[in-house]
């Protein structure tokens, strides 16, 4: 109710003026958050430990097949020769597939936008969701509010995006925390989502002989991470979906 919730969250308006009346919220105690940065560092650290070579600053310029299978990627630092070739680059899908000669997929790239404030002592120790406005708000160990709200609705492969939906983040985000509205903005970035068109996830093998693909996960890519990583590779070693993922293919 408003009341826990105000003790959770000091600074929250839940009164009755409010521009959105809060009557109640949902919790899950097991929920979290991570610095995205770091999870990506320590999968990084983990595979090269495990034997992968990764390979920085490396373009996909186009695929190498055998009539309609792939057996290779051309890359901006040459060849690189292989019996599967797995792609999993979220917005980008859909440009990577044509490379490969497949036009259309049930995918829409579009941009989602965050934003991060000058440090301030600590104010949020959890992470809080707005349904309504797609709006989400915590704090990062270095003090810095990280909130973002809805993607543009443009279709787009631009990584910055557009002042109507930093208007709506903002009015939203002051609306509901009407106390942090003098906080200064330091600094927001775009990134390209890949969003399907039913809300859903695509693991599967294909769409041509040799290709894996894990694409289709809108907003929450980042945090399916670990087992998405695990049905796919199942799905690579195997050449079948994991039963998690069986769902959720092509077809």
């Amino acid at each position: 109710n408003p009341k826990q919730l105000e003790k959770l969250i000091p600074g929250l308006d839940t009164s009755a003026s409010a521009r959105f009346p809060i009557i109640g919220g949902l919790m899950q105690r097991s929920a979290g958050t991570a610095r995205h940065d770091a999870v990506v560092w320590a999968y990084a650290r983990a595979a090269d430990q495990l034997g992968v070579d990764i390979i920085e600053n490396c373009e996909v310029t186009s695929f190498i097949k055998d009539g309609d299978k792939v057996t290779g990627v051309m890359t901006t630092r040459g060849p690189i020769n292989a019996k599967k070739t797995a792609c999993a680059v979220a917005g980008h899908t859909s440009e990577l597939m044509r490379r490969a000669g497949v036009d259309r997929l049930p995918l829409e790239s579009h941009v989602l936008q965050a934003f991060v404030s000058e440090a301030l002592k600590p104010v949020v120790d959890t992470v809080a969701t707005f349904g309504g406005g797609h709006l989400y708000f915590s704090q990062s160990d270095k003090g810095g509010l990280v909130f973002g709200g809805d993607i543009d609705g443009y279709n787009s492969y631009a990584q910055r995006g557009n002042l109507p939906v930093v208007e709506d983040v903002m009015s939203e985000f002051v609306a509901l925390m009407p106390a942090l509205a003098r906080v200064k903005l330091l600094r927001s970035w775009g990134g390209i989502m890949d969003m399907s068109m039913d809300g859903s996830p695509i693991i599967t093998t294909g769409p041509l002989p040799g290709m894996y693909l894990n694409t289709g996960w809108c907003y929450g890519g980042f945090k399916a991470t670990p087992i998405s990583g695990k049905c796919f590779a199942w799905t690579i070693a195997k050449d079948e979906p994991h039963p998690l993922s069986a769902p959720f293919t092509l077809d």
